[in-house]
């Protein structure tokens, strides 16, 4: 059975209308953009939002950036918490910080590679809460918060941000290498020399998973114009295209082979003895045995070299002849 629909009156105009070729008006200042006959300009491109595409080298490096950053705050929580990080999102700094309260911690980061910066912004409830753990207490939510952070909690915080700025260089380093040096700290958004409150920037957030209590966060925001010169390689699903080469540890290894201890032998002969001579046998009796023309060496019990007896300054040796494969034993 075959399903008809005949087109409504709306659409049967619509589709006249598209045909016609009368010029559309250029939407101009003031005017009234819910007329969906106004057309405006757009050029292909220009649309920040879109510079990164999918961020998916971005999201591979917040993976790992997560995963190695569980070692920066086992020292201070005295366990190894589980960190997930969250999909990138493109907003502007001010919508960014009408979300923040206005008391957190706000370190800024040179990013020297790029000509840029980045922020680490942490919630001073988990500033309190590593503090805490870290001279000994429990890993709780803390009842009071000041207003403002002690000496000791500044010392955390230098510790926790220069961890995971060292942390966040390798996560980068299968894209690019990238060096971070600390340029100052704040406390307020307001106050923060980052970039213009309407300028796009890239925020990362990152979620601490902490037993019996609420998840902490912290983010890394980019400004959008800093990760702009490598928008291609944030697009390419291809990490590197250069592989590190461990010589120290490939010398280590080699040293470790080289030391392995192996039994060595030569054969000299294969004689038989009937069973009956064999059981009559005492010390000082003689078995007679035929020396083989070429003396087999064995490396651990397979047939290695072949060789010739003979002697060096008084002792007998054996003088290496030709080469034998395993295949031939």
């Amino acid at each position: 059975m075959t399903l008809s629909r005949k087109l409504s009156s709306d659409e049967v105009n619509a589709l006249i209308d598209g045909l016609t070729e009368e010029e559309r008006p250029e939407v101009s200042a003031g005017a009234d953009v819910s007329d969906s006959k106004v057309i405006r300009s757009f050029t292909l491109g220009s649309d920040d939002q879109s510079v990164l595409g999918d961020y998916y080298a971005l999201r591979m490096i917040n993976e790992r950036f997560a995963r190695k950053a569980r070692g920066v705050f086992l020292p201070m929580l005295r366990l190894q918490p589980r960190i997930s990080s969250f999909p990138p999102e493109i907003k502007s700094f001010d919508d960014y910080c009408s979300e923040l309260d206005p008391f957190m911690s706000l370190t800024l980061m040179r990013m020297e590679e790029l000509r840029g910066s980045l922020m680490m912004v942490m919630d001073p409830s988990f500033i309190s809460i590593m503090t805490n753990s870290y001279f000994g207490g429990a890993v709780s939510p803390l009842s009071n918060r000041k207003p403002e952070f002690t000496d000791t909690e500044s010392r955390v915080i230098e510790l926790v941000t220069q961890g995971l700025g060292g942390t966040l260089e390798g996560a980068w380093k299968d894209l690019m290498t990238i060096t971070l040096n600390e340029i100052g700290r704040e406390v307020n958004p307001q106050f923060a020399s980052f970039v213009d409150g309407a300028d796009l920037v890239i925020v990362c957030s990152f979620v601490v998973m902490l037993p019996d209590m609420d998840p902490a966060t912290f983010d890394v925001i980019y400004p959008l114009q800093t990760l702009r010169p490598i928008a291609s390689q944030l697009r390419s699903r291809t990490q590197s295209d250069t592989v590190d080469d461990d010589i120290s540890w490939r010398h280590r290894l080699e040293r470790a082979v080289m030391d392995i201890p192996l039994s060595v032998e030569a054969k000299l002969a294969s004689p038989t003895v009937p069973m009956t001579k064999l059981i009559f046998l005492k010390p000082g009796d003689v078995v007679q045995a035929q020396l083989f023309d070429n003396v087999q060496f064995n490396l651990e019990g397979q047939p290695f070299f072949v060789g010739e007896m003979g002697d060096v300054a008084g002792q007998a040796a054996v003088n290496l002849t030709a080469r034998r494969f395993f295949e031939d034993a």
